[in-house]
């Protein structure tokens, strides 16, 4: 039960989080969106969302300014948040537009928003939970794409419930987080989605 508990933190990292939403963006919307275009924009958020972090990351381990990818420690997550509120802004620059594709734009504006909350609570020295950070988000999100595209979703919004338990549990059972720590983590991911509703529902 451990180890099933526990796969949940690696399977659902907060570094896949923006990837797994676009994802399910693009394999659930009706909207005829061309294959090269997918790619291309798929490509472009794993890189800058994932390949670029992991290599900040073993930049920052290396002059010892993070210890493990977890980031145990709450001063650890300084740095790696600074860089992902940069690549998000990247992404919203430059990969979206809020004219072509504003369900995605305004995905990562909610994502950008969460992150900041992030880094914002690190300066006072609180941990939050960026698995259920991320989680939530892409929660909020599908609800938001059943709502949008007036589609039945609720086998995927279902499932991601029980994701956002299934994180839960594992982090309590690994001791990383505090139920107050992931209650704000799950309100950080899903409050910033829930405003950014207005912009583009």
């Amino acid at each position: 039960m451990n180890y099933f508990l526990r796969s949940a933190a690696y399977i659902f990292h907060p570094l896949l989080m923006p990837l797994i939403g676009a994802k399910l963006y693009f394999v659930l919307t009706p909207k005829f969106i061309e294959p090269q275009v997918i790619n291309a924009k798929t490509c472009a958020i794993f890189i800058i969302t994932i390949l670029i972090p992991l290599i900040f990351f073993l930049l920052l381990k290396n002059v010892g300014l993070v210890k493990s990818i977890n980031l145990k420690e709450v001063q650890e997550r300084k740095f790696p948040l600074m860089i992902q509120t940069l690549l998000v802004l990247v992404i919203i620059k430059m990969v979206f537009s809020s004219y072509q594709s504003p369900e995605m734009y305004y995905f990562f504006v909610g994502v950008l928003f969460t992150t900041i909350s992030a880094l914002v609570l690190v300066f006072f020295n609180f941990k939050v939970s960026l698995h259920q950070m991320g989680v939530a988000g892409v929660t909020m999100f599908l609800i938001a794409l059943s709502v949008h595209f007036n589609k039945n979703y609720l086998l995927e919004i279902g499932i991601f419930f029980l994701i956002n338990g299934w994180v839960a549990s594992s982090r309590l059972d690994t001791k990383s987080h505090t139920i107050l720590e992931l209650l704000t983590g799950f309100f950080i991911g899903l409050i910033p989605q829930i405003v950014m509703l207005n912009y583009w529902l």
